[in-house]
């Protein structure tokens, strides 16, 4: 299994289990994230603490879950980059575009803060 889908009460949470977030893994995992808000989910928390590698495929997949979100007026949460990753979305300047937290704790809680907003 390449990712744990777990419905909680405001969101759904996906933990890629996996070490490289790239060809192999992206295209099913875009295909979750619709599927995911074709049910009418619209707060979605990407952990990625697992994944050490990520190409442009997987940054696709990543810009899938946030337009997704966006589009159902809900929040998107990513959570646990590990280093190599993080530099990705930084060099790829999506760090001034996506929610981005430490761990699960503050990304339930930048979700919970966001939706309060509303």
């Amino acid at each position: 299994m390449d990712f744990k889908i777990e419905k909680k009460d405001k969101y759904t949470e996906i933990q890629v289990m996996v070490d490289k977030l790239d060809t192999h893994i992206a295209p099913s995992l875009k295909s979750e994230l619709v599927l995911i808000a074709g049910n009418g989910e619209k707060n979605i928390i990407l952990d990625l603490s697992n994944a050490r590698y990520c190409d442009s495929s997987g940054l696709s997949a990543i810009l899938v879950a946030n337009r997704l979100c966006k589009n159902a007026n809900g929040v998107f949460v990513l959570s646990g980059l590990q280093t190599a990753v993080e530099r990705l979305i930084t060099i790829s300047q999506l760090d001034t575009v996506l929610n981005i937290a430490d761990d699960m704790v503050q990304a339930e809680e930048m979700l919970n803060k966001e939706l309060d907003k509303e």
